[in-house]
Formats: structure tokens, C-alpha cells, sequence
């Protein structure tokens, strides 16, 4: 039994069955893959159920606090970690290059939400938290990161299928919707 699988269990509740099985293994592969454990971790976002798979891999991860990132970027500045990770966080945010400019550490390891032009930006009408302000598409992110002084390294896409029927879940199916990426700041 892998690790993921292992801990599944605990947060399955906690998501309601809606549990990100397949968003969750891509994320681990590719942290795995481009940033091997040990390493110490900023991951961006209050602690979620994530932390606890990078933690049973072999990483020391510490979160930010709930801070409002889009104005106060003193965390990034101060870390003393030496990968930033960002998991579908950038789409809250109105200006996340003021946080991609500020971060200290050389590595970060990102993934955003892609935009579906057959569906709206997310927004939670209960949870001011829980909006999406960008959706991205691919080339945007990349451009996002390069201006703010990063090299992306490593890249990668997925689709997310649900389980419904109708013309947008069959869209899903060969829709790419989550987008990841290794970057190394730029020396110089």
C-alpha cells in the first residue's frame, strides 16, 4: 500500500466523497519526481490534508497562516525553506506576482486550475476565501512565473473527470484542467 493510499481514508469524510484521488497522485509524482525529499517546505495556504502526504514522504513542511498573500508577502521573504510549494492557491489571489517576486527560496513547485472555456470562474457564495479570480491557461501561468523571475523547469497537465452526465462532464473527460510546474529562480 503507497502512502496515498494509506492516509485516503481519514480525509475521505472530509471531502464528502468527492475526495481529489487523482489531483492528489499527480501532485505527489511530480513533487517526488522533480523535488526528491528530504527537503523543507513553505507550502502556501493554511495546512490542508495534502501536508500530511508530503510529510509521510520524507518532507518537513510548514504553512502559511491565513494571511492575506496578495498584501503581505513577509513570509515568503523571511522562509528559511528551500522549496515553495503552491498547490491551486494563485487563482485566489488578485496579484500573485507580488508573492512570486518576493519568494526567497531557489525552487518552487506549482499547480493552478485551468481555465474551461465552456465553464465560469469558481465562486463560493459563502466563503469570500473560496473564489477564483484567475483561472489560467497555460501560457498565462508560464508568462506569470517568467516575469516574476522564475525558469520553469518541468511541466505538466491533467484532465479531471466527474462522475455526471451531461455535454461539460464529457468535456472533462479529454479537457485538461489542473496545470503543474517545477520552476528555479532565475540568478542574476
Amino acid at each position: 500500500m503507497s502512502i496515498f493510499t494509506s492516509a485516503i481514508t481519514d480525509y475521505t469524510i472530509m471531502y464528502e466523497g468527492t475526495f481529489p484521488h487523482k489531483r492528489y497522485q499527480k501532485t505527489l509524482e511530480f513533487l517526488r519526481e522533480h523535488t526528491p525529499a528530504p527537503s523543507k517546505i513553505l507550502d502556501l495556504g493554511v495546512r490542508n490534508p495534502f501536508v500530511e502526504f508530503m510529510e509521510k514522504e520524507g518532507y518537513t513542511v510548514s504553512n502559511t497562516s491565513g494571511e492575506d498573500l496578495d498584501l503581505n508577502t513577509e513570509v515568503v521573504k523571511t522562509a528559511d525553506a528551500e522549496i515553495i510549494t503552491a498547490f491551486e492557491i494563485f487563482e485566489h489571489l488578485i496579484a500573485p506576482f507580488n508573492i512570486l517576486k518576493d519568494i526567497k527560496a531557489d525552487k518552487l513547485v506549482a499547480s493552478v486550475p485551468l481555465k474551461l472555456w465552456f465553464s465560469p470562474a469558481y465562486q463560493s457564495k459563502t466563503d469570500p476565501w473560496d473564489r477564483h479570480y484567475h483561472e489560467f491557461e497555460d501560457w498565462q501561468f508560464d508568462w506569470l512565473l517568467e516575469k516574476a523571475g522564475w525558469e520553469i523547469k518541468a511541466r505538466d497537465k491533467w484532465t479531471h473527470p466527474v462522475k455526471k452526465l451531461g455535454f461539460r462532464p464529457l468535456l472533462r473527460l479529454f479537457t485538461p484542467r489542473y496545470y503543474i510546474v517545477y520552476a528555479e529562480r532565475i540568478k542574476n
